[in-house]
């Protein structure tokens, strides 16, 4: 069993949130997979624009990143990897996920994916080095995120603030 490590946040406004995406960035590797889950308006596309926008922003690059609610994947591409950030809230099944090819994008890149529980055990299974982070918004305002690190995503979430 791969080891884990998990670590709460509170992020009280939509600063904390692109805080947490810059702090986030400069971790990223080639084959992670990144999954975040929570109710609709926890942050989730918030959250992975901000982690996209920082890693573009620290290799030159400023490039509007949308929402990819219609397109199901928007790819970034920086001199360091390429980013995907997959919204499966409208997937169909859970077999049209092979068709967005992210194992082989994972090859060379970074998949930001929202929903995942949408994409079924297959998505779990894509790669070794994974970071869930679970966004819940708080009765008193803001936003909970519980960042949980499989594989070498354990180890890079040591020291992480915001």
């Amino acid at each position: 069993m791969s080891a884990t490590r998990s670590l709460d946040l509170d992020l009280p406004d939509a600063a904390a949130t692109d805080r947490l995406g810059a702090a986030l960035a400069p971790r990223l590797a080639i084959g992670d997979l990144i999954l975040l889950r929570g109710d609709l308006g926890a942050g989730k596309t918030a959250l992975a624009r901000a982690l996209i926008g920082a890693h573009l922003a620290a290799h030159g690059l400023a490039e509007d990143v949308p929402s990819p609610t219609f397109t199901l994947v928007q790819s970034y591409e920086s001199p360091a990897l390429l980013i995907a950030h997959v919204d499966l809230y409208r997937l169909e099944n859970t077999g049209d996920l092979r068709e967005l090819g992210l194992a082989e994008l994972l090859d060379e890149g970074v998949a930001i994916v929202e929903w995942p529980e949408r994409g079924g055990p297959d998505l779990l299974r894509l790669a070794a080095a994974r970071l869930d982070i679970d966004l819940t918004l708080v009765p008193e305002g803001g936003r909970r995120a519980r960042l949980t690190g499989s594989g070498s995503w354990a180890a890079r979430l040591e020291g992480l603030t915001i």
